[in-house]
This record gives C-alpha cells, structure tokens and sequence, in this order.
C-alpha cells in the first residue's frame, strides 16, 4: 500500500471513492453512504499524488485545474463535500496531510503576504474584483450581492431564492444600523454599489461608497446615474484610510478580510475618527472559528492575495483601545454555504458563458473556488460574523428589539 493511499484511507470513511492510477491500478477507499454519491478520481499522470501530499488543497486544485485528474459519478463540488464531510472542523481531525511541521514557516509567510500597503492593497483587490462584470453577472443575483445572504432555514424550505435571500441580508443589515432619514453613510468596499442604493432606496439615508475596484466603481456609479439618485449615493475610488468624515454610520461588507491583521488597529481608529459622537459601524466579514490561523496557499495563490479570514479574538484586539465599543455580535454558520451552493449551481449552467469569457482553465478555477468555499461553511471552520459598534453606550437602545421591528418594516417595503 502506497503512502497516498494510506493517507485517503484516512481521510475518507463515509463514501466511497474508486481511485485510478496512471499506471493502471485502482483501489478503493470509503463505504457507499446514502449520503453520498459513488465517486471515481483518475489520476491522470504520476505526479498528482505527490502534489496532493505536498499540499492537499493545493495539489489538488492546480492537478484539477490542469486537467490532471477528473471527477466521474459527481463533480467537484460533491468530491470536496465528501472529503469535508469526514472530516468536519467539529471532530478535530485536520484534512492536512503534511501535518504541523510547516506551520512556523506558513505563519511567517503569512505576514509577508499581509503586508497591506496602499499600492499592493490596490493590486489585491484588482486580481479577482476587476475580472469581467459579466463573469460576476453569470452566477450572482440580480443585485450582485457577491457576499453571504440571509436564509431562514437551513435548507431553504421557505424556498425564498438567491434574489429574496440577498434582499433580507441587506434589511438584517440596515436594520443594525439603526438608520434615520438624512444620515450620512460610510460603505467601506461598495463592491457594485447595491448596499448602498438599498440604503437610499429604503431608509432615505446618504450614502459615500469607497472601493479600490475600478470595474466596480464604473458600474456603481453607472446604477446610481440610472437611478436618477446620484446626488445622494456617490462612489468613489479610495483607500479607507485617505477618507475624511464625519459619518453617522459606517457599513463594511466582505471588505474586512483585506485589510490584513497588521493593520487591523489602524482600520479601527480610523473607523472611529470617521464616525460622528454619536456613530455605529457594522462590519460583516467572513470569520475563523477556533482562534487565528493562516490563509491556505490555493486561495493565497489564485483567489484573494493578501487576503485573510480574521478570528473574532483577532477583530475584537484590534478594535480594543480605539474607544470603540462591541455592543452586538452574530454568527452566521450555515448561510454563506447556501449562498454559495446558489452561486456554483449557477456557474455550472452558464459553463459555456464562463468558457466563452476566459476558457475551460478558468472555470475548473472558478468552480473548484465556489465548491471549497461552499463545503469551508458546511463542513470547515468559517463562518460569518456581524460585529456592531458604537462611540457612545446610549446611542443605541438597550434591547435587539429594534432590530427586528426595523427589519420586519424593511421587508415589508
């Protein structure tokens, strides 16, 4: 028995995956589960299984997105979902096969990734949010929320859709703001400008959207001039940290994870020198569950240089000392897989579009992305987090009660 099949012997017990080797064997790991479809993986060439030991997700990804292995009986949605299935953040067991020899050297690396300077924060954003719009288009909602929606049961009994999910996020959100008309409205990473629209649409505010994505601030800007409400909800191209205020609120939406744990205590005073007396922030981020951690190499590599999923431990140290206050904080565990499930099934029946806009190496990138991030939240150790803040303890009342009369009310708009 081989090292590599000692290992996905380990790794996969519930299910069943029939490997076959570039030299013609096969063996088979796993017990069929109902759970589960029956999966075969071809091993296109002698190399695959070295690059999966050297790095799982990794290895994985580049043999898949070279066409160096393929997926028979499911796709790679349903292989990643086994594969994290057996071993579910809960239990404790890692799915890293080279074990912890290589933490202090990743750790270390990490840091030099993190290094979030204006120019490389500017680039980072630009490697995924200035691909095509009509790529994002293809599999988003009409709004192009691209960040988690608002689901109210686990597996979408209510039937409500990716549009009608996305919509209750942004009133779950608004309604935390705890938004009068006339206020004036910070969104730090405005992406394509629905949030903010929204929140001029229905709560009357003004609305200042920064990014550092010239594809998105070209199409939020073009909503706004369509809406005929750009004098209200403007879009400017900008690093957080170049703003002057004053605000009255602040909304940050799957902005937080790029701004890099070094500069988590300059992202926090800033916020709060942004902020009237009286302001309150909303962040809502992707989150690491079981303390700080390390961004692995495939998303590092392809998806979000410089990115990094904040811990909440790591998010409350750095707004310590700003004289900023937590006054709530939600998780949300399960919506962003669904969310994303929604995305992956669209990109799948747009297969053609996404190859006619890049090519077929760039879908099996794009697809082998949304099946890792889908089952990291069913399976993994992301969450999302909704953190509230607030300079003054008595801006806000004392209760959530607010909250869901404010988004009862929005919803029925």
């Amino acid at each position: 028995m081989t090292v590599f099949e000692r290992i996905v012997r380990r790794l996969v017990t519930r299910g069943q995956i029939t490997f076959f080797t570039p030299d013609g064997r096969h063996f088979t790991v796993g017990r069929s589960d109902l759970a589960f479809s029956d999966l075969a993986l071809r091993l296109h060439d002698g190399r695959v299984a070295f690059d999966i030991m050297r790095d799982p997700r990794l290895g994985m990804a580049e043999a898949w997105i070279d066409g160096r292995v393929s997926v028979e009986g499911g796709g790679i949605m349903e292989l990643v979902s086994m594969i994290r299935a057996n071993n579910p953040w809960e239990s404790g067991r890692s799915i890293d096969a080279k074990g912890v020899l290589t933490r202090g050297f990743k750790a270390a690396r990490q840091k030099l990734w993190q290094a979030n300077h204006r120019a490389r924060a500017k680039a980072n954003v630009a490697h995924h949010y200035d691909l095509s719009g009509a790529l994002y288009a293809l599999f988003l909602d009409r709004d192009r929320q691209y960040s988690c929606a608002y689901w109210p049961d686990a597996d979408d009994e209510a039937g409500i859709g990716l549009d009608q999910a996305q919509e209750d996020k942004k009133a779950h959100i608004a309604a935390k703001l705890h938004l009068t008309p006339g206020m004036k409205v910070l969104d730090i990473g405005c992406g394509w400008g629905g949030m903010a629209l929204y929140l001029h649409r229905t709560c009357g505010v003004d609305v200042t959207g920064i990014t550092l994505s010239e594809e998105q601030l070209k199409v939020a800007r073009q909503r706004a001039e369509e809406a005929g409400v750009a004098d209200h909800v403007r879009f400017e191209l900008i690093d957080y940290r170049d703003m002057t205020g004053p605000f009255d609120r602040i909304v940050s939406v799957g902005m937080f994870e790029h701004v890099g744990t070094a500069d988590y205590r300059v992202f926090f005073n800033q916020c709060h020198d942004l902020l009237t007396p009286d302001g309150v922030m909303l962040v809502h981020t992707i989150g690491r569950m079981g303390g700080p951690g390390v961004t692995d190499a495939f998303t590092q590599k392809y998806i979000f240089p410089g990115g990094y999923i904040p811990a909440l431990s790591e998010m409350v140290a750095g707004s310590e000392g700003t004289r900023l206050m937590v006054t709530d904080v939600e998780v949300l565990r399960l919506h962003y897989a669904l969310t994303i499930r929604q995305w992956y099934k669209r990109a799948m029946a747009r297969r053609a579009d996404i190859i006619a806009l890049y090519d077929e190496r760039f879908f099996r990138l794009w697809t082998f992305y949304l099946a890792g991030a889908a089952t990291v939240f069913e399976h993994g150790g992301m969450v999302n987090y909704q953190v509230q803040y607030a300079r003054d303890r008595r801006t806000l009342p004392i209760t959530r009660d607010y909250m869901q009369q404010a988004e009862a009310d929005l919803r029925g708009r």
